[in-house]
């Protein structure tokens, strides 16, 4: 059912460095995929909400009149809210406030010289798009991980996007609409995959364009956010979930096999990867894993997900290898599953969030930890973050100096003007003290001709992308059909 991987032997270097290719990863070809999305994004910038009906047509299934869903449908979808359900958000949203309130930083003021500070100011970016996916699973818990840090930042105007379903009328699923009013979050659409990406860099009659995008989604999601970061901002590429455990002869082979199905069952193409220096406890977890998945409501979903190339039992000499295997892979999800577990926890360096011992499993990250499940797959936790308060944070630097400490610097700042050849920026300077005494400032006489090799702006490849979509045949980019990550 799952592979082993037998890396014992020379695999790590006397360094630690490792091989990141040597691991199982899934196939995702985001490059692939940006050729599909872009005509979709084209036409959605073009023809906004028209597009969107059209595309739910036509990968949902679904004849809409508007994308905007009613007040009344989340009023009522929330009266509606299995009490216990109800009353299992509430505690998933209490405990992510109290984690979310707590990372919210406060302004700072440095006085750097006698009347010359620098303040930082921390500024909620104004409007942003969540995205909670669809697919083979509800996720109403995406909606408390993608509303609850955005409203402790303060972000002034927030909009959810889910993708329409046929038995529910085109109207997102009825929990997770439950969840955005629960949130008190009232604009709400109709939309899933690269056109609901679109719909909130673009904006549409119905929906003001966002500043930000944020929420996990298939690789067609994935491939927009890539297209439209020029456009807007974008939280990371979160791609299909996975799982890593390190784990000695001291874990339960069935807690470990428990954690890697729970993250098995979110699609065919998650990934899940035991790490060990211990033969018995591979043989010991690959035993529980066929008795598990034998009796598991989706088996079939998780047993594709374990047979595939993103997932395996990866055997080492020890810990200390374990562990560079671990910050090689930079899991979304990873388990120290060992002895001192919360030692070898302190050494990682790579991973969108780590679970430490027997008592800590993924699965209570996803729903009631406290902490964040929208976090960086595909091996993007060794350069990126999960989400968080700081994600809906811009930090500006104010800076404040008198005339006194002006004229104490600019000797300095003329000097190295001078040194880039850009004399225009000590002249800024030297303007202000013309006529009078300036302590400290070079003669310089005046600069005539400034450089041609001034200051450079960033026209780069990755800024806008307009109107590049030559079409070639568009496939299936519904979120209903294609992996979700949590």
């Amino acid at each position: 059912m799952i592979s082993r991987i037998d890396l014992r032997g020379s695999a790590v270097s006397a360094d630690g460095g490792f091989d990141r290719d040597l691991l199982p990863r899934a196939e995702l070809d985001v490059e692939a995929a940006l050729e599909k999305v872009r005509p979709i994004c084209d036409d959605v910038r073009h023809r906004g909400t028209a597009a969107l009906i059209d595309y739910a047509q036509r990968f949902d299934g679904v004849t809409l009149e508007r994308v905007r869903v009613p007040r009344e449908a989340l009023d009522e979808a929330l009266a509606e809210l299995d009490p216990d359900v109800r009353a299992a958000l509430e505690e998933s949203v209490r405990r992510a406030r109290i984690v979310h309130r707590d990372q919210r930083r406060s302004d700072s003021a440095v006085t750097v010289v006698p009347g010359g500070t620098v303040t930082e100011r921390w500024v909620p970016v104004e409007r942003v798009g969540l995205y909670v996916p669809g697919g083979r699973a509800v996720y109403p818990s995406s909606v408390v991980m993608n509303v609850v840090p955005a409203q402790e930042a303060g972000v002034g105007s927030l909009a959810v996007t889910s993708p329409p379903q046929p038995e529910f009328g085109g109207l997102p699923h009825p929990t997770v609409l439950a969840a955005c009013a629960l949130l008190g979050v009232y604009e709400v659409y109709a939309a899933g995959g690269a056109q609901a990406i679109a719909m909130f860099a673009y904006g549409t009659d119905e929906c003001p364009s966002a500043q930000l995008v944020t929420g996990p989604g298939n690789i067609y999601v994935a491939a927009a956010k890539r297209l439209l970061k020029g456009r807007i901002g974008i939280d990371s590429e979160a791609g299909p979930t996975e799982i890593a455990i390190l784990a000695d002869d001291t874990a339960d082979a069935a807690h470990v096999a428990a954690d890697l199905v729970s993250q098995a069952e979110h699609d065919t193409v998650a990934a899940a990867v035991l790490v060990t220096p211990s033969v018995e406890l591979a043989g010991a977890v690959e035993g529980e894993l066929k008795e598990q998945v034998a009796v598991a409501r989706h088996r079939e979903r998780i047993t594709e997900a374990l047979s595939g190339r993103q997932s395996g039992i990866v055997l080492i000499d020890s810990l200390e290898d374990g562990l560079a295997v671990v910050n090689a892979y930079a899991a979304e999800h990873l388990e120290i599953q060992t002895e001192d577990s919360a030692g070898w926890a302190a050494r990682v360096r790579n991973a969108g969030a780590v679970f430490v011992g027997p008592y800590s499993p993924v699965s209570l990250g996803d729903y009631c930890a406290g902490s964040n499940h929208v976090l960086p797959t595909g091996g993007c936790a060794c350069h990126s973050s999960g989400l968080s308060v700081q994600s809906f944070l811009r930090g500006i630097h104010v800076v404040d100096y008198s005339r006194d400490a002006l004229a104490e610097v600019t000797h300095h700042v003329v000097t190295l003007a001078e040194a880039e050849d850009l004399p225009a920026h000590g002249t800024a300077l030297k303007a202000r003290f013309a006529g009078g005494e300036q302590e400290g400032t070079s003669a310089g006489g005046e600069q005539e001709g400034t450089s041609a090799g001034g200051e450079q702006e960033d026209t780069g490849a990755g800024g806008e992308q307009e109107d590049t979509g030559a079409g070639g045949e568009q496939e299936d980019t519904s979120e209903g059909k294609v992996p979700q990550s949590k």
